[in-house]
């Protein structure tokens, strides 16, 4: 928990305790007439605080979605919802342990500001390791924690797999628009680099392969700070807020997309992500009856995915603008 902020200690005139106390807290197994909780503030899009009770270390995650600037109470409430049911959803599929585990979700309440409570679930994230791959050249661990990865994410697509009903990719070029235009909107992309990405991305749309595979439940957010991993196999996912029916290539896309983008802004090589990107797709690729003919269908779409990633990484306010040029420029080769 060296990443977490201390807040102090939860006060029980805060509603919020008393709905743990009565409502969550029973569910973890410490019992006590009034306990204490320590506060801390993780990093995170929405407010998000891990509690431990004092006593017996039981610790649990509270995500609240409400006042959040331009977010109405409905959409606030939705996604409160969405979230919960989604844990509910995956762990429906079999994720409840080893090697692939879902965050086990504890309640919702709309009054007390929209909040999400769900288990805390400890593990070394996905960012440790290709942090440690890139910076201590240390390659052997990083290919194993992929081959976890790809494991745990053609389980799920190969679970929720949806008979007879095929990728809506126009899903996924509204999607790329929305991204683009956020870019334009910002000044990031000049008028001819704008239309030359929607050239390519024109292009992608009409390839017919593009929308053959079937849909599949995707995580949606599979980036390095979502995922986290325990000894062996074990895959550990906390945030599947973003969880929706899509092409399985969008996840690995996403994880292309990651290994890329963190090669490139610490080594700023990016042939170096080369040899772990191909592992992590010949890896998902086993889990299929031809090997060979999934991971030709695989790579045969991910580029558009890997392009899109980058380009949703590259609109990032924090981004500096070098870099953010690099991204965009890799975005476009990417695409072609």
């Amino acid at each position: 928990m060296n990443s977490l902020k201390y807040l102090g200690s939860l006060s029980e005139n805060d509603p919020f305790y008393g709905y743990v106390l009565n409502h969550i807290l029973p569910q973890l197994g410490p019992r006590g007439t009034s306990p204490n909780f320590n506060v801390f503030a993780v990093p995170a899009s929405n407010r998000v605080y891990i509690y431990e009770e004092t006593l017996s270390r039981t610790r649990f995650v509270g995500k609240f979605f409400g006042d959040v600037q331009g977010r109405s109470r409905k959409s606030a409430e939705d996604l409160m919802e969405r979230e919960y049911h989604s844990l509910h959803r995956f762990r429906s599929l079999g994720f409840t342990g080893y090697p692939h585990y879902i965050a086990r979700p504890l309640g919702f309440n709309a009054s007390l500001n929209c909040v999400m409570v769900e288990e805390f679930c400890y593990g070394t994230p996905f960012h440790d390791f290709i942090i440690k791959a890139v910076r201590e050249q240390d390659r052997e661990i990083l290919f194993q924690k992929l081959t976890a990865l790809a494991y745990f994410l053609a389980t799920l697509h190969n679970r929720s797999a949806i008979i007879n009903t095929s990728v809506e990719f126009w899903k996924e070029c509204a999607y790329f628009d929305k991204i683009m235009r956020q870019l334009t909107e910002c000044g990031f992309l000049s008028t001819e680099e704008s239309q030359e990405i929607y050239r390519l991305k024109d292009q992608w749309y009409e390839k017919k392969f593009m929308w053959e595979d079937r849909q599949v439940i995707v995580h949606g957010d599979v980036t390095p700070t979502n995922i986290l991993f325990g000894d062996e196999l074990w895959v550990i996912i906390i945030d599947v807020e973003r969880m929706k029916l899509a092409d399985r290539v969008f996840d690995l896309g996403r994880v292309a997309g990651e290994l890329k983008h963190f090669f490139m802004q610490y080594t700023g090589n990016k042939n170096m992500a080369e040899p772990f990107i191909g592992h992590f797709l010949w890896e998902y690729a086993c889990h299929f009856p031809d090997r060979q003919s999934a991971f030709a269908s695989i790579t045969r779409r991910i580029p558009f995915y890997m392009g899109l990633n980058l380009l949703r990484i590259a609109r990032n306010p924090w981004i500096p603008h070098a870099y953010r040029g690099q991204l965009l420029r890799e975005a476009n080769k990417t695409l072609r």
